[in-house]
C-alpha cells in the first residue's frame, strides 16, 4: 500500500462465538455458529459478527465502526476489506457504509489456515488501517463449530445493548488502568476575586455624588470607559472644584495666548531668549494642570468611568452623599479570575505538603472540573493556624468559566503525590443500587457484564475500585444508565444471533 497510514496501531482484539438462527442484513438463516471480533485503533472501534470462514464458501462479516473518542456512528468513506491467510489474499471495497455505521462484506477464501482481517478506510481526513489478528479458515463446518464452542460466552448476568442503540446516546467505553493515587482531602472552598481582578473606585475630590444613571446597581455589566457618576463641588464654598477647574482653564489659555504672542516676537528678535523660555514654562505648567483636571473633570465635577469591561459588585454611596478625596465609591469585579480558599483539617498536616492538584465541583451544574482545565495554580499552602481559625489554608486560583460565583462555596477534592499505583473508574462508570456499587463490563461491544464492585476513595472524577473488576477490563463510562434501563426491560438469551 501506498498511501500514507495515519493511524494502524492496534490497542485490543477480542474473540467471542454464538449460534444464531436469525437472519442478517442480505442472507436467510442458517444453524451456523456467529463469530464476532472487535478491534480498536486511535480512530475507530471495530465490531464485527461474521459467518465461520470456511475454504470456498461465502461468508458475510457484518462490520459496525464507530469514531474515537466519541463513539458515534461512522457514516461515510470508503472501506476495503483483506482477508490474508499466508500469501493469499481476497478481498472487497464498498464505497458507502450499506447502512449508517455498518459495513456488509461478502468474502470467499480461498485458503485454510490462520491469517487476519484488513480494514482500510479512507475518508476526507486520510486513510486509516484496522486490523484483527488470528483469523482462522477453515477446512469443514465440522471445525468451525468445535472452534465456536471453545470460545463461547457465558451470558451470566449480561445485558444486550447493539451499536445501533449506543449510537442514539452520549455512549463510551475505557479500559480500567492502574495509576497513582494518593491520599484524597474532601473540603469546601470560599470563592473570591483574585487580586487585581477587583477593583475599588475611589474619589478623587471633595463633593456630592451623581449618579449618571439609574441603573448604576449592584450586578450591572459595564463596559470599559463607560460613565458610571461623578463628584461635584458645585454649591461648596470650600474646595470647590468648580472654580479650580475653570481658574486652571482661564490660567491655560492665558499662558497659551501669551506663548505664542511670545513665539512671534521671537522670530524677528524683539525679546530675549529668557523671556521666550519663561513664557514657554509658565504654558507648560497651566497645560499640566489644566489637562489633570480635564481628564477627570467636566464642568459637573469628576467623572468616574469604568476602567475595564466589568461589573458592579457593590456600591458604597449613595445619590446625593457628601465624599471626600480618597473615600471609596463603588467595587467593581472583572470575575475573570477567582481564589479558592480550601481550610483543610489539621488530620491532613502531613499530606498536604504533597499536593499537587484539586478536582473542583460546579456549585451550578455539580460538573467536575480538574485544576488544570481551569488553567489553574496552587498559590499556597498554610503551615499554620490562629486563634480563630483551626483549619490550615490552602489557597488556589482559577479561571473563571461562569460556573463559579464570586462570594460563593464550592467543593474541592485536594490531590496528593504519590507512588501508589491503583485502580480506578470514571464516577460516570458507577451505578448504585440500595449502597451497592457496579459497573458494565465489556464482553464485546454489543454485550456487557454487570459486575458489583468495592469502591475506595474518590477525587470527585474518579473512583478507586479495590475489587471486582482487572486491569484491562473495558467497562463503559458513559451511557450506563441506559444499558441498566434496557436491562430491566427484558432478559437476555445468551445464544441469540445478532438481530439488524
Amino acid at each position: 500500500m501506498n498511501s500514507k497510514i495515519l493511524a494502524a496501531v492496534i490497542v485490543l482484539f477480542t474473540l467471542t462465538a454464538c449460534h444464531s438462527n436469525k437472519q442478517d442484513l442480505d442472507h436467510e438463516s442458517h444453524d451456523e455458529p456467529k463469530f464476532q471480533y472487535t478491534a480498536y485503533s486511535n480512530d475507530f472501534e471495530l465490531f464485527a459478527e461474521a459467518d465461520p470462514f470456511i475454504l470456498g464458501e461465502t461468508a458475510n462479516i457484518l462490520s459496525h465502526f464507530s469514531h474515537l473518542p466519541d463513539f458515534q456512528a461512522m457514516t461515510s468513506g470508503k472501506m476495503c476489506l483483506q482477508l490474508i491467510v499466508g500469501v493469499k489474499e481476497v478481498s472487497q471495497t464498498l464505497e458507502n457504509p450499506t447502512r449508517k455505521g455498518i459495513y456488509s462484506f461478502d468474502i470467499t477464501p480461498s485458503t485454510s489456515g490462520k491469517g487476519k482481517l484488513q480494514f482500510t478506510i479512507t475518508t476526507d481526513k486520510g486513510e486509516f488501517l484496522v486490523v484483527v489478528p488470528d483469523i482462522i479458515v477453515y477446512e469443514t463446518h465440522e471445525e468451525a463449530h468445535e472452534a465456536a464452542e471453545s470460545v463461547e460466552f457465558s451470558g451470566t448476568n449480561a445485558v444486550s445493548f447493539t451499536k445501533e442503540q449506543s449510537w442514539k446516546i452520549d455512549f463510551s467505553t475505557q479500559l480500567v488502568q492502574k495509576r497513582s493515587f494518593g491520599t484524597i482531602i474532601k473540603s469546601t472552598a470560599f470563592i473570591q476575586s483574585a487580586q487585581g481582578d477587583e477593583l475599588i473606585i475611589c474619589a478623587k475630590s471633595n463633593g456630592i455624588v451623581s449618579f449618571l444613571s439609574e441603573n448604576i446597581v449592584p450586578g450591572k455589566s459595564l463596559s470599559k470607559g463607560q460613565a458610571m457618576l461623578s463628584v461635584s463641588g458645585n454649591g461648596l464654598i470650600d474646595n470647590n472644584l468648580q472654580v479650580r477647574f475653570t481658574e486652571a482653564q482661564n490660567n491655560f489659555e492665558k499662558a497659551k495666548a501669551d506663548y505664542q504672542r511670545m513665539k512671534e516676537l521671537s522670530k524677528d528678535k524683539i525679546i530675549s531668549e529668557k523671556e521666550m523660555l519663561n513664557a514657554k514654562n509658565l504654558y507648560d505648567n497651566a497645560k499640566v494642570v489644566f489637562d489633570n483636571l480635564n481628564r477627570n473633570f467636566d464642568g459637573n465635577g469628576q467623572k468616574v468611568s469604568c476602567p475595564a469591561d466589568a461589573h458592579i459588585r457593590q456600591l458604597l454611596v449613595k445619590q446625593g452623599q457628601y465624599v471626600e478625596t480618597g473615600q471609596a465609591l463603588l467595587i467593581i469585579s472583572q470575575n475573570k479570575r477567582l481564589t479558592l480558599t480550601v481550610e483543610v483539617q489539621q488530620k491532613y498536616a502531613s499530606d498536604i505538603e504533597n499536593i499537587h492538584s484539586a478536582n473542583i465541583i460546579s456549585p451550578r451544574n455539580g460538573k467536575t472540573y480538574s485544576l488544570e482545565s481551569l488553567k489553574g495554580k496552587i498559590l499556597s499552602i498554610g503551615r499554620n493556624t490562629d486563634p480563630d481559625n483551626y483549619l490550615l489554608p490552602v489557597i488556589l486560583q482559577i479561571e473563571n468559566n461562569d460556573e463559579f460565583i464570586n462570594g460563593g462555596f464550592c467543593e474541592v477534592y485536594l490531590k496528593t503525590t504519590t507512588n501508589t499505583q491503583a485502580l480506578v473508574v470514571p464516577n460516570t462508570a458507577l451505578m448504585e443500587e440500595q449502597g451497592h456499587y457496579y459497573v458494565f463490563v465489556q464482553i464485546h461491544p454489543e454485550l456487557f457484564e454487570k459486575r458489583e464492585v468495592k469502591t475506595g476513595t474518590t477525587d470527585g472524577k474518579d473512583t478507586e475500585i479495590l475489587s471486582g473488576i482487572k486491569e484491562l477490563d473495558r467497562v463503559i463510562t458513559n451511557g450506563a444508565i441506559q444499558v441498566k434501563l434496557s436491562q430491566a426491560s427484558g432478559a437476555l438469551d445468551p445464544h441469540a444471533g445478532h438481530v439488524h
